[in-house]
């Protein structure tokens, strides 16, 4: 594994110093250029380089007008268009429709340098610059909207972005095979209307007379106007987003038809090897330094993706629909060659941020049926609980990450890609765990209950109170063991379908008993291709077909969020008007178990130690486990100060978010949403 020392061109003289005269591609993003495998355009341009293909970049170009798209010429074989690594309105937008103030992907991370749905914008420009030059279209924003679509942010349902586009052809999931097999077709002198069997890839006709065995979806006619055909196409599309057992779906859209051929098939680890051994600068263009470089690289930087895919299934994160639930993996001989890498970069200080994916400690296949059969339809590997097929075992994992921190050079190899605590929880083998309180942590650990009420966590597809709980517990046993004083931090969401007033008060009573005040907060955020979002709009489960409250307006998602930081002064009249509203004045005082006292600035009261995380658990786990021990003390904090060794902030979309002219992923989608948490990442 080596350094490049070149960039891919931007420029006509880029261009000249290469002797290039015509590019076969041009890749258009809505991102700055950063030559990291974390990014997609540079694992998409890399990957058509290797394959003997010349690549040029126009990134974030000016969108006013068409001649930032003719800088490079017209390409011999077509534009790909992405609009970077996050959906570009979440990149805009909070969840509460606010305009974000900064942007970790353009330089010094000034916002504007992109238009709202940037896809559509790029391929309007390159039309009126090209009027017959084949365009294809990738990445999370592409990949997350290819069906008629809820939007949160117009409040209807969007056609498939390749219709608004006007694109010929449109790549979904993780692009590298796909990629690959379109330009060999252009080589061979394929027309761009003609590719259509290609899998990982969605077009539109007039005739699928010759279409065998396809899910035929709701028309957008249907799904625009009623809810309940919105719901039937979401979970027929759901239901069939796997290589093995995934069929072509059909949704017709006037006189035409959108097909989405099935998922491409998975990477073996021989080709997720070389995607990650390809030549990279592993930096920002040099454009860029004199406005402060690109902000997002600081999160990946020293972090080295090690798979992809999840099958936690958490039902706000539209992982599924992107990365998919089967896990593919890299060996670890191109790990550690990464490591090594890593260990000569200039900035390097001994530390690797992260060796993981959407879900760090999920390094292998969920259960070996999966091999030849595909997932489950019907069926989910975590949720309601560990199915009896499910592989539980952090061996290998483990392995890597010792023969990592034994590299010269390192100090310190951290996890910061999230954990499935439930799925460590049932891990009879403790080694693991006790080597990450060990080595793996520096000071604190953030995990991801997101809710304690059942109702709630059911629609969430999250384990119960009482597994969090067993978790907690013996995190700090094994803390206590290893005389170390370390934290947890949990995320919490308000505002998830389910989820009413009721539900969270219980939820700010659950944490009055921590005596931990949270400090940040995700209101839930409706972003394109989640379950979530899918329950939000139509108000009913798709999956299960009951229906679930939601919480819709500002008002109410204002008390929600301001209960789970009841003890901020600022939040006082929120939450005692919330409590007010659901008749429980009985927390508004001065007693022990009050949530806000009568005035604002006077607290209810906080418990002894306010930093407390270990007592609240210590009862609710006594009975749930009789295998744990809860002797644990009662003054242990659940944060701290962020350590800078330890920092868990990396946008969810950049790290992992690999391939797919741009995708986002990994660590969520987890959510193309996870700029959810204004560029926090999340954790599973």
């Amino acid at each position: 594994m080596k350094l490049c020392k070149e960039f891919l061109p931007i420029s006509k003289e880029d261009l000249e110093k290469r002797k290039i005269e015509q590019l076969d591609f041009i890749i258009v993003s809505g991102d700055a250029y950063v030559d990291h495998p974390s990014f997609g355009t540079a694992i998409i341009g890399r990957t058509l380089e290797a394959q003997g293909f010349t690549v040029g970049i126009i990134a974030q170009p000016k969108w006013h007008d068409c001649e930032d798209f003719k800088k490079l010429g017209k390409p011999k074989y077509g534009f790909l268009v992405n609009s970077g690594n996050i959906d570009s309105m979440v990149n805009h937008y909070t969840a509460a429709k606010k305009t974000r103030r900064e942007d970790l992907y353009s330089p010094g991370g000034e916002a504007g340098h992109r238009p709202d749905r940037a896809v559509i914008v790029y391929c309007n420009r390159i039309r009126e610059a090209y009027k017959d030059v084949a365009i294809a279209i990738g990445g999370i924003e592409a990949s997350l909207r290819r069906f008629a679509h809820y939007d949160y942010w117009d409040n209807k349902v969007r056609r498939s972005i390749l219709v608004d586009s006007k694109a010929d052809l449109l790549m979904y999931g993780m692009g590298e095979k796909t990629i690959i097999q379109i330009a060999d077709l252009f080589r061979y002198g394929a027309s761009i209307k003609n590719i259509t069997t290609v899998r990982g890839t969605c077009y539109l006709t007039k005739d699928i007379s010759n279409i065998k065995n396809s899910a035929i979806v709701p028309s957008f006619e249907e799904v625009s106007t009623d809810q309940k055909s919105y719901g039937e196409a979401y979970k027929l599309e759901y239901y069939e987003q796997d290589s093995i057992n995934g069929r072509t779906i059909v949704q017709k859209y006037g006189d035409r038809y959108l097909v989405q051929n099935p998922p491409q098939e998975d990477l073996t680890q021989a080709e997720m090897d070389m995607t990650y051994d390809l030549p990279y600068t592993r930096t920002y263009h040099p454009i860029y330094k004199a406005n402060g470089g690109i902000p997002a690289i600081q999160e990946v930087e020293f972090s080295i993706t090690s798979h992809r895919g999840c099958f936690g299934s958490c039902s706000f994160c539209a992982l599924t629909f992107h990365q998919g639930r089967v896990i593919q993996n890299r060996g670890q001989e191109s790990i550690i060659e990464e490591a090594k890498l890593l260990t000569t970069l200039p900035n390097f200080k001994g530390y690797i941020h992260d060796i993981g994916g959407p879900t760090a400690n999920f390094r292998h296949r969920a259960c070996n049926k999966q091999i030849e059969h595909g997932t489950c339809k019907n069926k989910q590997c975590m949720f309601p609980a560990p199915c009896k097929n499910l592989i539980i075992d952090h061996t290998e994992y483990l392995s890597l990450l010792k023969k990592v921190r034994t590299l010269p050079g390192i100090k310190k190899v951290f996890i910061r890609s999230g954990l499935r605590y439930d799925y460590l929880i049932h891990d009879k083998n403790d080694s693991f765990f006790k080597e990450l309180c060990e080595h793996h942590i520096s000071g604190q650990l953030k995990v991801a209950p997101e809710h304690v009420v059942p109702r709630v966590l059911n629609q969430m597809g999250k384990p119960t109170k009482e597994i969090y709980d067993r978790f907690v517990n013996k995190y700090f046993q094994i803390n206590d063991k290893l005389d170390k004083k370390q934290f947890l931090v949990p995320y919490l969401m308000s505002s998830h379908p389910g989820s009413d007033l009721k539900a969270a008060i219980e939820l700010a009573e659950y944490i009055k008993q921590m005596g931990y005040t949270p400090e940040q907060v995700q209101d839930f955020y409706p972003t394109p291709g989640s379950l979530s979002t899918t329950m939000y709009y139509t108000g009913v489960n798709p999956i299960t077909g009951e229906e679930v409250y939601i919480p819709r307006t500002s008002e109410e998602k204002d008390m929600q969020r301001a209960l789970i930081q009841f003890a901020v002064p600022k939040n006082h009249l929120k939450v005692k008007k919330a409590l007010m509203k659901a008749n429980r004045q009985d927390l508004i005082g001065n007693g022990k178990d009050c949530l806000i006292g009568f005035v604002p600035g006077k607290l209810g009261y906080q418990g002894k130690h306010k930093a407390n995380s270990k007592s609240s658990t210590d009862n609710a786990t006594k009975n749930n486990d009789s295998n744990i021990n809860s002797n644990n003390s009662s003054n242990k904090n659940s944060s701290v100060p962020r350590n800078n060794n330890s920092k868990n902030t990396s946008d969810t979309n950049s790290k992992n978010s690999n391939s797919n002219l741009g995708n986002s992923s990994n660590k969520n989608t987890k959510n193309s949403a996870k700029k959810n948490n204004n560029t926090k990442k999340r954790v599973h």
